[in-house]
């Protein structure tokens, strides 16, 4: 039995191909090569989770690529990435409202202090929390700034 995940970017890969559009279609294939790939190093089927999680890095590679691009002058190559952003957060879950990230960041700050750890140590704690509360919801980076201004 495949993963619901899986299934929306066979359908988005048919709907492309017969939609003729190549941009799309070449960003959903390489996606789908990626989840064979980690199927096949792990000799497993994927969940959706596993997937998000690929989805997510895919789109964090492309948002290093669009500065990388933009600092060299090449703005055609960034929209490029752009687009293939947008194509990428077709599938991951609805992101969560500023409000739901602070709730969620002071929560995990309050779970942390009842632990008894502070400072430094406290980060990676706070950090695990959130990665497991908001995947797929936020930009992991802008929350890491968030919670490092809030401890220090």
């Amino acid at each position: 039995m495949g993963s619901t995940l899986k299934t929306r970017l066979s359908d988005a890969v048919k709907d492309a191909m017969r939609a003729r559009d190549s941009t799309r279609l070449g960003t959903l294939r390489l996606i789908q090569a990626a989840i064979k790939q980690k199927e096949v190093d792990d000799r497993t089927e994927l969940t959706d989770a596993d997937i998000t999680a690929i989805l997510e890095k895919q789109v964090k590679q492309r948002r290093e690529s669009i500065s990388a691009y933009e600092q060299a002058g090449r703005t055609e190559t960034a929209e490029q990435e752009k687009a293939e952003i947008v194509v990428l957060q077709e599938f991951l879950p609805q992101a969560a409202e500023p409000a739901e990230v602070d709730a969620a960041i002071t929560a995990a700050l309050e779970e942390v202090k009842a632990q008894g750890v502070a400072g430094p140590a406290a980060m990676g704690k706070v950090m695990g929390l959130l990665k497991t509360r908001l995947a797929g919801r936020a930009d992991m980076a802008a929350v890491s700034a968030q919670v490092k201004a809030r401890i220090m």
